[in-house]
């Protein structure tokens, strides 16, 4: 490995990210709980740069790090900025909620930027290590986020659930990862994917390891029958750190889909096309159908995205530019709507007070009519009901599978949504037909009403116009993928 193999300028974004943290890391020791702002500053900073160096550094041609286990493609660039989003939005958001609880601290910076710096190497890896690496670093600082506080017992409780399985499910993959090296004799996913086009991989062991890696691609997205840990989850952890598992993760699990199945397993396609499909359709059905059962709103938004996961798949199974492009597209909106959708749930907690039942939201109208509004756009969205973005990334999902010859699951799919709409238009109806079991005004600072409202508001812009973003997620997947 020489200086010039490693072109460090690929990965300058995860390498400032890298130091940024760390600095930040150690200058929060010196600074007191009263002035704990600095480090919420240092750590938007830190994302505006790495947003800042990512942008410059845009090309449509893929720029290859690290001998080649590191690629800074657009697929990666375009999903990196998403996750710069959902990362800030939920340290703004988290703002005042974190203060009450006592987690206004340097950890829950830290550890939110190192999942990040996870996510980031995910979605760039070309290996097979250095995509476990990426995964591993925003799993183990997402299990301390649950966990962070240390006084409650749902958050340790979620928080040893979420590890155990978590576990479970990193062990899965590795033992995929291993058996596919085992039948290949390599951890890179262009030399795999070429032994399998050649024919000299081990068929056998290769589908072996192809089942365990989709077993623990399945744990990570929360698709069922591995959907466990989900509500649980959802339902334990501090509101914040729920907003931050529910939306850029998604991000990152996409191009982990892409990376190993896609491009280091296209020759097996068969195989994993008829894996995602079970998954799919048992994600997208029990996800919408248990949801309806639930009182409790992190659980009810819990299954929602056990059944959007099912959608993104249906995206991916396709096996088409398009269908990887409408998946691309449907996992940026739908990290666009949980953050909002969290967003107001935190802004309706205080003190003392968890929003997170159904009935907290009963009369949300007349305590402030303006957020009722919004979380009206996030349900209408997540319903997919147009004018609203959401319907355009249901759209682009089900057009990829009906071209791909999969109309009956384009028709399942649908029944399905229209069942899902139930219990999103039961919200609705709380905020605006019901009468508000507290009525006290709910105190809102002005820097997250202007980014909660302008969250909630680009679902209804981006709905009016979405072929930019979709072009945008179609070109950079073909580039990617080297047929554009």
């Amino acid at each position: 490995m020489t200086l010039a193999s490693l072109n460090l300028v690929a990965a300058l974004p995860e390498i400032w990210l890298l130091c940024a943290t760390s600095a930040i890391l150690l200058i929060d020791l010196f600074i007191k709980d009263e002035r704990r702002d600095i480090t919420y500053a240092l750590s938007m900073v830190t994302l505006l740069g790495a947003a800042f160096l990512t942008i410059n550094g845009f090309a449509w041609t893929p720029r290859v790090a690290f001998s080649g286990m590191f690629v800074a493609d657009a697929m990666s660039d375009v999903l990196k900025l998403g996750m710069y989003g959902a990362v800030g939005l939920m340290l703004a958001y988290s703002r005042s909620y974190a203060a009450d609880r006592g987690m206004y601290r340097g950890e829950l910076f830290t550890l939110s930027l190192f999942a990040l710096l996870g996510m980031m190497v995910m979605a760039s890896s070309t290996n097979l290590l250095t995509l476990y690496v990426g995964l591993e670093l925003l799993s183990l600082s997402l299990y301390a986020l649950v966990a962070l506080p240390r006084d409650s017992q749902p958050a340790t409780e979620a928080a040893m659930k979420y590890f155990v399985l978590g576990a479970l499910a990193s062990g899965m993959l590795l033992y995929g990862m291993s058996m596919v090296y085992g039948a290949t004799g390599s951890l890179d996913i262009h030399t795999i994917a070429a032994k399998v086009a050649d024919g000299s991989a081990n068929h056998t062991l290769m589908v072996f390891g192809l089942v365990f890696i989709v077993t623990g691609i399945g744990f990570k997205l929360g698709n069922v029958p591995f959907h466990m840990w989900v509500p649980d989850v959802y339902q334990g952890s501090p509101t914040a750190v729920t907003l931050l598992i529910g939306s850029a993760p998604k991000l990152a699990a996409f191009a982990f889909v892409m990376r190993l199945l896609v491009q280091g397993m296209p020759g097996l396609m068969a195989d994993w096309q008829g894996m995602l499909i079970v998954l799919a359709v048992l994600s997208i059905g029990v996800g919408n159908l248990v949801a309806i059962a639930q009182t409790n709103l992190k659980r009810m938004l819990a299954y929602s995205t056990i059944s959007h996961m099912g959608f993104l798949l249906l995206g991916v199974l396709a096996g088409t530019v398009q269908g990887y492009s409408a998946a691309m597209f449907y996992a940026i909106v739908y990290a666009i709507t949980a953050v909002a959708g969290f967003g107001v749930v935190l802004l309706m907690s205080r003190q003392g007070f968890e929003a997170e039942r159904l009935a907290d939201l009963k009369g949300l109208a007349k305590r402030s009519p303006w957020f009722a509004w919004m979380m009206l756009f996030v349900m209408f969205s997540m319903a997919g009901i147009p004018v609203f973005v959401g319907f355009f990334a249901k759209l682009a999902v089900i057009q990829a599978i009906v071209e791909a010859q999969l109309v009956w699951l384009a028709v399942v799919a649908v029944l399905f949504s229209l069942i899902g709409a139930f219990y999103y238009l039961r919200v609705v109806k709380l905020m605006f037909m019901d009468e508000p079991s507290d009525e006290s005004p709910i105190a809102v600072k002005l820097d997250m009403r202007i980014l909660l409202s302008v969250n909630c508001l680009a679902m209804l812009v981006l709905g009016l116009m979405p072929n930019r973003l979709l072009v945008l997620c179609y070109q950079s997947v073909g580039h990617s993928l080297g047929v554009m």
